[in-house]
């Protein structure tokens, strides 16, 4: 059954609890469209499974029901990364219906997290990176001039794709060399960035921008004259890594590569953490990891004793 039936299924006391929540989530959290879609999904699964289980209402949710949620998911095979989600989606759903009144203890306070496996991500060399942001993806001068300023704005400021998407034309702070960024939870941070990205910035609003479109405040736009969308930011990543003659490489990987290129370069964590919008320190601990890899894979390669 999809979530959609699974959700129809429901009691309707659990129902209406499902459907407040996702409101909850999306007009007071702020939280983003995926992050609606993916925790909704979760807390109807745990739902249809606490109805199947016997219970009636909210305040029939105990933590045997929800680890036995977890259970059933762990024996199918699920991801540890989709176990510590769900898990999470759990703990703020309970703790949102236990602050509104709607059950009278919080039980998500008392499990526990699947601790996540968390891959080292990708990284170009800081060489590889100035082939991408410098490669040709358009033989069109205007949109080259776009697709430049948006590979010197994703490497110089690590931003998320979906925020440079977002940008408008009085985000940029030309005099001081920052961008206004409104990341997840509408939060709003100031990021800078260096000369090359304000030439291709400037570049790009005079002698590109001015022809694809005359009136909207948006920053970057497609050939039709549109916000720029972020399939279109993807693609023109992907093409310019294929044309330096790279392997594939995301916005992501971008960001990746520019947090880990500020701390090989003296860097302070907490800055990097500002910077990249984490609201925890431990997401941007892992790039700490990331260079201590590559030094090691220096020494292993240089060191006589290695």
């Amino acid at each position: 059954m999809s979530t959609r039936e699974i959700h129809e299924s429901l009691p309707p006391a659990l129902r209406d609890a499902a459907d407040d929540f996702g409101l909850h989530l999306a007009r007071v959290d702020n939280r983003s469209a995926h992050t609606v879609r993916a925790y909704l999904g979760d807390v109807v699964s745990l739902l249809d499974h606490a109805a199947k289980d016997g219970c009636a209402g909210l305040d029939d949710l105990d933590i045997t029901v929800l680890r036995g949620w977890l259970a059933a998911h762990h024996s199918r095979g699920a991801a540890r990364t989709s176990q510590a989600r769900r898990a999470a989606a759990a703990r703020t759903f309970t703790a949102w219906a236990h602050r509104s009144g709607r059950i009278t203890s919080d039980a998500g306070a008392h499990l526990a997290s699947p601790k996540a496996h968390r891959d080292l991500p990708t990284v170009l060399r800081a060489d590889q990176a100035a082939e991408l942001v410098e490669a040709t993806v358009s033989t069109d001068e205007t949109l080259a001039l776009r697709d430049r300023a948006v590979l010197e704005v994703l490497y110089a400021t690590g931003i998320r794709v979906s925020e440079l998407c977002g940008l408008d034309l009085t985000d940029v702070d030309d005099s001081r060399r920052v961008v206004r960024v409104f990341g997840k939870g509408a939060k709003e941070r100031m990021v800078p960035y260096g000369l090359p990205a304000q030439r291709a910035l400037d570049a790009w609003r005079e002698h590109g921008r001015p022809h694809l479109t005359s009136d909207g405040q948006a920053l970057f736009v497609g050939a039709k004259g549109g916000r720029l969308q972020q399939t279109v930011a993807r693609r023109i990543v992907a093409t310019a890594a294929r044309v330096a003659g790279l392997p594939h490489t995301s916005p992501h990987d971008l960001r990746h590569s520019a947090a880990t290129h500020l701390l090989d370069g003296g860097a302070d964590l907490r800055a990097v953490q500002d910077l990249l919008g984490h609201a925890s320190l431990s997401s941007t601990q892992i790039y700490t990891h990331v260079s201590t890899e590559r030094l090691r894979a220096a020494f292993r390669q240089a060191h006589p004793r290695a």
